[in-house]
């Protein structure tokens, strides 16, 4: 069998000669990757510390939100997650998908004199926004799926927030 060759081969085993402003990184028992090297790192303890995915990627979400309070993959968003587990060939679902808070009712937009929900922008654009699913989601799939606890997976979020 020959060896692939060409530029995406090249760039994705780091023989390729390019600029970069990230750190390269590369691994044969696992790799995390996020938008922040702290958070990436976070997730990385997980798997250092005899962790699996589950528990790597709850803790980089965890960090996120400490380091990355805007970024779109923080605790503030949705998760949502197709895990196949090998051994029992089951196929689970984790929809941690944010629910229309409480008041947000027909009554209450027709009483704005709104037609529909408001999106995109617009003075009237917070209307719809929804209480975030992820955490919900973070902590089921760390009970489910995780081999650690709540607070060892938490730990690298609660010392980047005191430092």
């Amino acid at each position: 069998m020959s060896r692939p060759t060409g530029r995406v081969y090249e760039i994705e085993h780091h023989s390729a000669d390019r600029a970069t402003t990230r750190p390269v990184v590369s691994g044969t028992q696992g790799v995390v990757t996020s938008g922040h090297p702290l958070v990436s790192m976070a997730g990385m303890r997980m798997l250092l510390a005899g962790g699996n995915a589950f528990d790597a990627a709850v803790a980089a979400g965890f960090a996120a939100a400490v380091v990355e309070p805007t970024a779109s993959y923080t605790l503030c968003g949705e998760c949502v997650a197709v895990v196949h587990d090998a051994r029992s060939r089951q196929l689970h679902v984790l929809s941690g998908q944010g629910v229309a808070p409480a008041l947000a009712t027909i009554a209450f937009f027709r009483g704005r004199k709104l037609d529909r929900i408001p999106t995109g922008p617009g003075a009237d654009a917070h209307l719809s926004f929804t209480v975030p699913g992820a955490v919900g989601a973070f902590l089921e799939a760390l009970e489910r799926f995780g081999t650690k606890t709540v607070g060892e997976v938490l730990a690298p979020a609660v010392q980047y927030a005191e430092h």
